[in-house]
């Protein structure tokens, strides 16, 4: 017998644009898709909503975050939206915008809320279970990215043999075990919190060939993959690979990867932080992360200083132009008392 829940999701899912355009107003479509950054409704593209149902039987409705892998229906989405604590709530909003009635009272019948893809203690398990990352294939990886120096890299290991759950995008029969650079991310007490995979291909020259080779896992709003202790000057950047191409240059400096432009805006800034460099990927999502991130930092009263690369990124600066030559892009971006500290 189907629940009220499941009938309800279903009848959502044949309206599924109607309620995005409701309850993810930031996003847009794009094909068979609604894409916004996550199921709080900020701007994005990290999460994509399935809008037809497809003949390889994804439904409409059904929703995946491609930076944290979590996944759910329609029923989530407005959950979210609205700061529901319980499902009768949702489950009322939904026949609201059904225009269905409302059960009598008691006969309401909400289902547990479901638990989220991974949780804390399954990425530090993950992390417990992966490798150093000197010599390793996520090393040599990081290489083919002109990013050599990973000393110090304390957040960063190397999994050989990381299961990959396939998406619905992917091609059928698609492996589902990949090696993995795996990354740490912590609260500002240290705490693992989440674990960031990007899956690799087989000989770590690239990444491996899978529709989302990059996924977290556990809880990652407000946390960060940090390098360094936190101090009065840091250094904040969505991408790892952006952030380890600043490290380069400046290794002394204090940074945290937020590792999507959602969870950029989001991080929690250290006790003690007096000013915050922001390396901004230069697309629209990194222009809605840095806005949010400035106003927030501003209401703080710490003042943030962009850092802007001469390509999309500032791996593709250090791939393209040298590490020379970032350190002197870098030069003339920050103060002259933080050049002389980081750069030397």
């Amino acid at each position: 017998m189907t629940s009220p829940a499941a009938e309800i999701a279903r009848r959502l899912g044949g309206n599924a644009e109607g309620v995005c355009r409701r309850y993810l107003s930031n996003g847009r479509r794009e094909g068979h898709y609604w894409l916004v950054g996550d199921i709080r409704n900020t701007p994005g593209r990290s999460l994509y909503v399935r809008l037809v149902s497809s003949d390889g039987g994804g439904a409409a409705g059904k929703w995946t975050d491609a930076a944290t892998g979590d996944h759910g229906d329609l029923l989530d989405i407005i959950a979210a939206s609205c700061g529901h604590a319980m499902m009768r709530e949702t489950l009322t909003e939904a026949r609201l915008f059904l225009s269905l009635p409302q059960p009598p009272v008691g006969m309401a019948n909400p289902r547990p809320a479901k638990a989220p893809t991974g949780s804390p203690e399954t990425a530090r398990r993950l992390w417990a279970a992966s490798r150093p990352l000197p010599g390793s294939l996520a090393a040599h990886y990081l290489a083919r990215r002109a990013i050599r120096n990973i000393g110090g890299l304390a957040a960063l290991r190397f999994h050989p043999s990381c299961h990959y759950r396939p998406s619905e995008d992917d091609v059928p029969n698609v492996r589902t075990a990949w090696p993995a650079l795996i990354a740490a991310a912590t609260d500002d007490d240290g705490s693992i919190m989440s674990v960031h995979r990007t899956w690799l291909d087989k000989g770590g020259e690239a990444k491996a060939p899978v529709a989302c080779p990059r996924r977290a896992m556990g809880l990652l709003l407000g946390n960060g993959v940090r390098f360094g202790p936190a101090g009065p000057v840091m250094a904040a950047g969505e991408g790892l690979e952006t952030i380890l191409s600043l490290r380069q240059a400046m290794p002394a400096m204090p940074m945290i990867a937020g590792l999507s432009g959602a969870h950029l805006a989001a991080i929690v800034f250290p006790a003690g932080l007096r000013r915050l460099y922001v390396a901004r990927d230069d697309d629209k999502a990194g222009a809605a992360a840095l806005a949010t991130l400035t106003g927030r930092a501003e209401e703080a009263g710490i003042p943030v200083v962009r850092l802007e690369p001469r390509r999309d990124d500032f791996n593709s600066d250090l791939c393209a132009f040298g590490l020379e030559a970032l350190g002197a892009s870098l030069r003339g971006q920050l103060s002259a008392a933080d050049a002389a500290r980081f750069l030397g």
